[in-house]
């Protein structure tokens, strides 16, 4: 089966740019079953939900295994727009997840490859294959204006005192 790696990317960048709205730090996700269709999309909601586990790879898994009716999600691949941390990596690899594909690098917190790469390491019972940069500029840029915007805010709000 031929993956169309774009496409799905930009259903992620869609729950992100909805996150974003939302004044969430601007992350999405999207599950595909092993037949290329969606099972399920996630989008952060850690502020809005009060939930520091929110994030967009925890809740497209959890809709994911509820759907499934298992925790286990074998032969499924998850599209996110950022690399995830260490608690989505280690959700991930738990889930069973065949292949995370990913577009912008965290160097700060990602789990995939830049600070820590939990989808290699041999003492774990399960790999996870992991394509990255896909739609890397988009999703870069989506982040990196979220938090420029932040810090101009914040700059603004900290004259006025």
């Amino acid at each position: 089966m031929s993956w169309d790696h774009e496409h799905w990317m930009g259903i992620a960048l869609e729950e992100a740019r909805a996150a974003g709205a939302e004044g969430e730090v601007p992350v999405g996700a999207v599950l595909v079953d092993g037949e290329g269709k969606p099972a399920a999309t996630g989008r952060n909601q850690v502020v809005g939900r009060n939930d520091p586990t929110a994030h967009a790879e925890i809740l497209a898994l959890r809709a994911g295994a509820e759907s499934a009716g298992n925790y286990r999600l074998l032969n499924r691949f998850l599209y996110v727009t950022v690399e995830p941390c260490l608690m989505c990596m280690g959700a991930i690899v738990h889930a069973r997840i065949s292949t995370l594909i990913f577009g912008a690098p965290d160097p700060k917190w990602g789990a995939a490859g830049s600070l820590y790469d939990f989808s290699a390491d041999p003492r774990l019972n399960h790999r996870v294959s992991v394509i990255g940069g896909v739609c890397e500029a988009a999703c870069r840029e989506l982040i990196q204006s979220f938090f420029q915007d932040r810090r101009k805010h914040a700059r603004i709000a900290a004259q006025r005192i």
